[in-house]
């Protein structure tokens, strides 16, 4: 099958797309003829991939453009319903063939799931729920406040949050938080859409609510609901703990009272905030450095990213809040986004999120992946690449390494790392269970006041130590500030079983370093072509969602901060 440049393609009606899907759909499928076919279909898979990618990168870069919106959703209501259809029909006709081609019994596997979700009357859904999902982009993407006679986006406001001056964090966090809260009322209007057009899905598909059919959809074939809230028990008791323990740590160093919100991203020891880099420039220089020392191979990926343009970092007004990864497969590239603002955090988005390009990069690279639907990686194992590779380039963050800090400042750094990962667990668990308990009651869930009841005892119960009187308004309307609820249901499990895979590679690591990393890469380059426990296993660590395996994790990570402790001192 040939195909013009993507760029060319781009532009393409379906009209001119169609005929492709028919001739791959009025081909005989046989032993002989079924990696050819196959092959095809997956050029053209990553034809329409590419383009929804490329499209859908132009309205984050630039939420005011208007020609980019406009060219992106002709794309998903004229093009992507039809490809969808087209390719149910290829799915139908693979797996009436009988054959399982090699490499691909997992791919086939997660395509009956797929076929039998599929239902045509669900196509302008989608195509409504995508829009949805541009629009509360376009809301949170212009919150801005006016502090101090100067215009700033919310993320521009964050490093002030780190000041050593008590007054001027509550100053601006209460900013922030008064800023978000005043779109409680279109992002409502958003959310009673999503939830009727996501029970509609589920119930055209013949599922009893929309959390059997997400289950489906994203081929859990290896843990349940009930794993989940067994994690959730989990995490209340071993990390619920361990958190407590490093909040009260924070409130004692910082010599108050009760620990309040706006202290939780100042210095403890009140030391002047950690200021990485000074430009976008920088921040790209030192990060190539790092990651050339913890592998070759790795650095030249993320060099390559830079000279071929596919990082777009800094923030700016208009631009979509948060940062992604996102792969161009035809042009075997990833492209990474995010807001950078010249903070720490934005050192650990740049290592997350090559974490995810590493992925991209082995996979485009793996010969045995030929078809498309063998890089459809579990969302399970994508964190796993990305959260490892945030602690396996942890070591190298120095200046000895051309990194972006002194030897105490890096160890400051790792420790907020560390420690922040600790009370992720907490917050994941707060934002899974939220989630189970809508599509568990949607009909309740409609009612924003319920929502806000539901994620206050669910902060409660996995929240220990910071004091919100006074402020629990803005706490329990966290849920409409919590991207993923809105754009990516049920979206964020993963983060929290990455993490614990994460932790396992760097434990690893510190062993034998060189050995972790290949493994590591190993794992990545098989796609999805074994099932999730055996991805995990290849990577080094265990599928895991019980209280021994998190146990042994927070230990190491807890005993890891006490030895920095006396580093971050020098």
């Amino acid at each position: 099958m040939k195909l013009p440049a993507i760029t060319e393609f781009m532009n393409w009606s379906w009209d001119k797309i169609k005929p492709y899907y028919d001739e791959l759909a009025s081909r005989e499928v046989t032993a002989a003829t079924v990696e050819e076919w196959l092959s095809d279909w997956s050029l053209l898979s990553d034809y329409i991939h590419e383009t929804a990618s490329r499209l859908h990168v132009a309205t984050t870069v630039d939420t005011t453009d208007k020609e980019a919106e406009e060219r992106f959703n002709r794309f998903i209501e004229e093009v992507m319903p039809p490809a969808r259809k087209a390719d149910q029909r290829l799915k139908e006709k693979l797996l009436a063939s009988g054959l399982t081609p090699k490499g691909f019994e997992i791919p086939l596997r997660n395509m009956k799931a797929e076929a039998e979700l599929f239902r045509e009357e669900n196509l302008p859904l989608m195509v409504e729920e995508q829009k949805l999902r541009n629009e509360y982009n376009r809301v949170v993407g212009a919150q801005t406040v006016e502090w101090r006679y100067k215009e700033y986006t919310i993320s521009q406001l964050r490093p002030f949050l780190q000041s050593p001056d008590r007054e001027l964090r509550e100053e601006v966090w209460r900013l922030m938080l008064g800023r978000q809260v005043k779109d409680r009322g279109p992002l409502t209007e958003i959310w009673d859409a999503l939830l009727d057009l996501r029970q509609q899905i589920a119930a055209n598909a013949g599922k009893p609510d929309y959390r059997a059919y997400i289950w489906q959809a994203y081929t859990r074939f290896d843990y349940t609901p009930d794993d989940c809230k067994a994690f959730h028990k989990a995490i209340e008791e071993v990390v619920v703990p361990a958190a407590a323990q490093i909040l009260e740590k924070r409130r004692q160093r910082l010599g108050v009272q009760t620990l309040r919100p706006w202290d939780l991203e100042v210095d403890p020891e009140g030391r002047p905030p950690l200021r990485p880099f000074q430009t976008v420039e920088e921040l790209q220089e030192k990060t190539d450095a790092i990651f050339h020392h913890v592998d070759p191979q790795l650095g030249d990926y993320y060099h390559i990213m830079r000279e071929e343009h596919l990082l777009d970092l800094e923030n700016r007004k208009g631009k979509a809040p948060g940062g992604y990864c996102t792969a161009f497969p035809v042009s075997k590239r990833p492209f990474i986004f995010m807001n950078a603002v010249g903070v720490h955090d934005d050192v650990q988005t740049m290592l997350h999120e090559s974490g995810h390009a590493f992925h991209d990069f082995e996979m485009f690279n793996n010969p045995d992946l030929r078809y498309s639907q063998q890089r459809d990686i579990p969302m399970e194992f994508a964190e796993v690449a990305s959260m490892s590779m945030e602690l396996l380039a942890a070591p190298y963050l120095t200046k000895d390494y051309g990194g972006f800090y002194t030897p105490a400042e890096a160890a400051r750094a790792r420790i907020e790392h560390l420690e922040r990962s600790i009370l992720f667990w907490p917050y994941m668990a707060v934002v899974d269970a939220f989630q189970h308990w809508v599509y568990e009651h949607p009909e309740e869930a409609h009612d924003p006041a319920i929502c806000d009841g539901v994620w206050g005892n669910l902060w409660r119960r996995f929240m220990p130590v910071v004091d919100w009187s006074g402020l629990e308004d803005f706490m329990v309307s966290g849920w409409m500030r919590k991207l993923h609820i809105f754009q990516y249901p049920f979206y964020y499990i993963e983060y929290g079983l990455s993490q614990l895979g994460a932790v396992q590679v760097w434990a690893n690591s510190l062993k034998d370093q060189a050995a972790a990393v290949k493994a590591y890469r190993r794992a990545l380059s098989l796609g999805y072509t074994v099932p999730l426990p055996e991805l995990y296993a290849t990577a080094g660590a265990k599928f895991a969602m019980d209280a021994a395996t998190l146990r042994t994790a927070v230990d190491l990570m807890m005993k890891t901060i006490e030895e920095l402790e006396s580093l971050a001192k020098e």
